[in-house]
């Protein structure tokens, strides 16, 4: 009976943690990673607003008419409201990644609602878009988001395939980790700003951002936003 018991736990536990941390997971909640198995796929950014990067990523969506989602952090737009705000005029998405970017599984229910509120609150006030997607920080979860969502409506994302960008390992590997994992309704992971440090370095994924959607075209691929799904 030890036995049993102490594998019935160790499953628990094991299904707890696939549920926190497998950012597709749908054990506390819909999650959409990707897309219907068509050429076609979505760029997304993380961690945002970020003055000069966010900027350039812009000019380069708008040169190659290419769809995109932001998902800000709430205390990055209040620093930097006028970036947050070119995004929105550029008509792109704009989704909810909590108010300072904490790893929602290590948090309580009050700590997932007011993180969320706040900054729903901040991006529609700065932006004037009232979000309607959401993306938790590194794709952490626990039962408390969903709920903390719900008042809002929102879509939860998750995604396809990242490629580490946020470590800077080069322009050259950024692109070709994208081109390798490319794969139809793909939900690309990209960071045009840092979670903790609003003036992150990411000039790397900028600087990739052609090269990136020249090779998925060259694919025949096309780009979507992650509203059409």
């Amino acid at each position: 009976m030890l036995a049993v018991g102490a594998l019935g736990a160790g499953l628990a536990l094991g299904t707890g943690m696939w549920g926190a941390y497998a950012p597709n997971s749908r054990l506390f909640g819909p999650v959409i990673g990707r897309g219907p198995l068509e050429p076609v796929v979505y760029l997304t950014f993380d961690d945002g607003p970020n003055p000069g990067v966010t900027h350039r990523v812009l000019e380069v969506l708008e040169e190659e008419q290419v769809p995109a989602t932001f998902f800000m952090v709430g205390k990055h737009v209040e620093r930097h409201p006028q970036t947050a705000l070119a995004v929105a005029r550029a008509g792109h998405e704009i989704g909810n990644h909590t108010y300072s970017h904490i790893k929602l599984h290590r948090v309580g229910p009050g700590r997932a609602r007011d993180e969320i509120r706040s900054a729903h609150r901040t991006i529609t006030a700065v932006t004037g878009y009232t979000p309607r997607s959401f993306r938790a920080p590194h794709g952490y979860r626990s039962p408390f988001v969903a709920g903390a969502t719900a008042p809002y409506g929102y879509r939860s994302f998750g995604w396809t395939f990242g490629v580490w960008d946020s470590d800077c390992p080069g322009v050259a590997r950024i692109r070709s980790r994208v081109r390798r994992q490319l794969t139809p309704g793909a939900i690309v992971l990209l960071h045009d700003g840092d979670g903790y440090d609003p003036s992150g370095e990411r000039w790397q994924t900028a600087a990739a951002l052609p090269g990136i959607i020249r090779d998925v075209r060259a694919a025949g691929y096309r780009f979507e936003a992650l509203a059409t799904l």
